[in-house]
């Protein structure tokens, strides 16, 4: 079914080419709202169409995910915030947002708010929106949670278009890959953030 999805709405953006910049971003809004849209595969495609179709776009394509992405997230921020108690008497959204899940994310935002948001931009599979809604539900301070991830969004965004706009082709075959880019990435950032955690931690205990 979600497969499914995915594949019209790629074959979709890539028969309307031109505009595909407004279908991109209402996509990835829809996906805020957990509508089962890859927002991973839909910035892949961006990329490849500003790479190989309509070059002359590129800022279009790039800006409609990047925008797209920030408000998706402080949809699912307000979803969360504003609905989230009543949206776990739901299956299919207590399975995503699991009491254990919910208190190790809050937890670990509390303590690395930004290093959490990057983190989490970098990690599919329902994780990132698992983050903005745990925020929301613990009520935490809107403003900081829209620059923190406006910052992490642009990065995660900039970092994941540019790679694939250098591919820039055969989006079939990369398609099948994103999975793999998107935990390689993961890594790669979790040991920088988790190496400057332990940096810190170990020069307070010098400074003591």
């Amino acid at each position: 079914m979600i497969n499914s999805i995915m594949d019209t709405l790629i074959d979709w953006i890539v028969k309307h080419a031109a505009t595909a910049h407004w279908f991109i971003f209402a996509s990835i809004l829809l996906a805020g709202l957990n509508i089962p849209i890859s927002a991973d595969v839909i910035i892949i495609i961006s990329a490849i169409l500003a790479a190989t179709v309509v070059p002359e776009n590129v800022w279009l394509l790039f800006f409609s995910v990047f925008i797209g992405c920030a408000l998706s997230a402080q949809l699912a921020y307000w979803t969360g915030r504003l609905i989230g108690p009543q949206l776990l008497r739901i299956r299919y959204f207590a399975k995503l947002l699991q009491p254990a899940r919910l208190a190790k994310i809050q937890a670990f935002y509390e303590n690395h708010g930004f290093s959490t948001l990057i983190i989490g931009r970098f990690i599919p599979f329902g994780v990132r929106n698992a983050i903005f809604m745990t925020t929301g539900i613990s009520k935490a301070n809107f403003g900081k949670f829209v620059l923190r991830d406006s910052i992490a969004c642009f990065i995660w965004t900039a970092t994941c278009f540019s790679i694939f706009y250098a591919l820039g082709n055969n989006y079939q075959q990369l398609k099948a890959y994103v999975h793999i880019v998107n935990i390689l990435l993961f890594a790669a950032f979790s040991i920088a953030v988790i190496a400057f955690v332990w940096y810190k931690k170990t020069r307070k205990k010098t400074v003591r």
